[in-house]
């Protein structure tokens, strides 16, 4: 008996919704409609080429990194990478230091031979190469050494209370330690943001990566399109990735995020700052400013930056600067997302996934597995949506 080919809907033209309209249409080779409110696919991947010949990326820094050996084997099916290892700077007392902090970040502050007896104590204390949490410096107070519990308290104030304050619209009081867990002393001299095996960033930009997954004869693409006005009849399957909240038309509230708005700069310079990304924990309104140039070392004579500020996301307000992107992960919300939860789970092959279907700060390659184990689940005949449990750790966790 023949295979029904079955007509499936996939809201929203980002990573998760490319990635699973991409799995039906060529593995199961069943229709897909992709439709995006956007002019533009890509989501908040979206970049483009600048006048200048810098790559930019419309809303902020994306840097592809993974351990999972199946998913780089699965995304380069679509583009290469090149070898772009991320690295971040803070500007601490106005200085410009890498961050994580490790013993370069330590000599950049302090006296060499101040410098030089941190170091020896870390090393004694933890070894060489090893990653220490601030959340351990603070719980575990060094009473028998004034060196260290100095460091601790310096990095605690300088790189991590002002920068969640910027981030998140919250007193000091309010931000639950659990937070410092992202913050760490490294002990070595390795600079990297990240330690993941692949890391990189698509030699074509991550546009043209979403272009190449969704090239299918079986995939039809309508941007500019809200999902409100499409009539959802003679579709046998759902893929939102649009706000959960407002799918169910916020009938237990709105959840909370924080919207980023970015101020773009043309400089006349080769480079303005040392890394693609310098956080400004303490100094200035904007919480960071990155430089595009430096992802695929395009070469100009001039450079782009963009300076980050971040707001409540306001809920009717349609301005461009506007836009769900940090998802504030409190008590409150997340009470409030699981009735949400729930309530998907009552509604027949309508699936949800996605940072906004989930609720979730995904990574890219979070975002590339939770719609690969959601394909899994319709391939197998697992009718029963799939519900992520991933990422539920102590440094997702906001206080009220």
């Amino acid at each position: 008996m023949p295979q029904i080919k079955r007509k499936n809907l996939v809201v929203g033209a980002g990573f998760s919704g490319a990635v699973i309209a991409e799995r039906l249409a060529n593995i199961l080779k069943e229709d897909v409609l992709v439709i995006d409110k956007n002019p533009y696919t890509g989501g908040v991947c979206h970049d483009y080429k600048d006048k200048t010949g810098i790559t930019i990326q419309e809303f902020g820094s994306h840097i592809f990194h993974t351990n999972f050996e199946y998913i780089w084997k699965y995304i380069n099916k679509f583009t290469k990478f090149n070898t772009y290892m991320h690295k971040v700077s803070a500007s601490i007392d106005g200085k410009e230091t890498p961050i994580p902090v490790n013993f370069n970040t330590i000599y950049d502050i302090f006296s060499p031979s101040f410098a030089k007896k941190l170091e020896d104590k870390l090393i004694k204390k933890y070894g060489y190469n090893n990653k220490i949490s601030i959340l351990e410096f603070k719980t575990k107070p060094f009473l028998w050494d004034k060196d260290l519990d100095f460091l601790a308290s310096y990095i605690y104030e300088k790189l991590f209370i002002h920068l969640e304050k910027k981030q998140w619209n919250m007193q000091p009081y309010d931000i639950s330690p659990a937070l410092a867990y992202k913050v760490f002393i490294k002990t070595n001299k390795d600079d990297r943001y990240f330690e993941d095996k692949y890391q990189g960033i698509p030699l074509n930009g991550y546009s043209k990566l979403i272009e190449n997954l969704l090239h299918n004869e079986n995939i039809k693409i309508l941007t500019g399109v809200d999902f409100k006005s499409i009539d959802t009849n003679g579709f046998d399957r759902i893929f939102y990735t649009g706000p959960i909240d407002e799918f169910f038309e916020y009938k237990y509230g709105v959840l909370g995020y924080r919207s980023a708005h970015f101020e773009f700069l043309e400089c006349d310079t080769e480079y303005y700052q040392k890394s693609a990304v310098a956080n400004y924990p303490n100094d200035y309104d904007f919480i960071r400013i990155h430089e595009f140039k430096h992802y695929l070392n395009e070469k100009s004579c001039k450079t782009i930056i963009a300076k980050e500020y971040v707001s409540d996301f306001i809920l009717g307000n349609n301005s461009v600067q506007n836009k769900r992107c940090y998802p504030v992960l409190n008590t409150k919300n997340k009470k409030m997302y699981k009735l949400y939860k729930d309530e998907a789970k009552k509604v027949k092959n309508i699936y949800f996934l996605g940072r906004l279907g989930d609720f979730k700060n995904y990574t890219i390659d979070e975002s590339i597995k939770r719609a690969l184990e959601v394909f899994n689940s319709i391939k197998y005949e697992n009718a029963e949506p799939l519900v992520s449990a991933l990422y539920e750790d102590p440094k997702e966790a906001v206080k009220d």
